[in-house]
């Protein structure tokens, strides 16, 4: 069986949405999918491209992908990687692909000079956290999550300080 880790080419942001939208039904989550392939087809390919994704195929089949964008530590005074979906079709998880691409990511920090690879997992999805733990991830239990969006973003836009 042949494994492939490669980055995703202009023209597939429709596989890549497609990725986005099972994650999201797997997370129970596909009610909050507001990208379309043009926003994807933009922000992997448009002018500047700030985010990437790299595609794992397995036997020459898109079965994974991994979205990951650039972040900043100013204590280490470096970037890093913070990866934003992580996702294998399930007909082709426990072959190795998840880890795949981790290690991918991994080398693009250390071929890059980059301090980190940093994503969030949900807390009840234990088999991930499992799997992340086994390959040397800590859970960052001391730190929440913030996230403002819609109208609550809206209005901190519009405040005065």
């Amino acid at each position: 069986m042949a494994l492939n880790i490669r980055r995703a080419r202009p023209g597939e942001a429709g596989l890549v949405l497609d990725f986005v939208r099972e994650l999201a039904a797997y997370e129970k989550l596909s009610h909050e999918v507001e990208a379309t392939e043009a926003d994807i087809a933009d922000a992997l390919f448009g002018h500047d491209p700030r985010l990437f994704c790299a595609i794992a195929e397995w036997n020459g089949e898109a079965v994974g992908f991994a979205v990951w964008f650039l972040n900043f530590s100013t204590f280490s005074g470096r970037h890093g990687v913070y990866l934003e979906d992580l996702y294998v079709r399930p007909s082709h998880r426990g072959k190795g692909l998840g880890k795949a691409l981790l290690v991918y990511l991994a080398k693009e920090c250390v071929d890059n000079g980059w301090s980190r690879l940093q994503w969030a997992v949900l807390d009840w999805n234990a088999p991930s956290i499992a799997f992340y733990k086994s390959l040397g991830a800590v859970m960052l239990d001391d730190w929440t999550l913030c996230r403002v969006t819609g109208p609550a973003l809206t209005r901190l836009a519009g405040s005065t300080s």
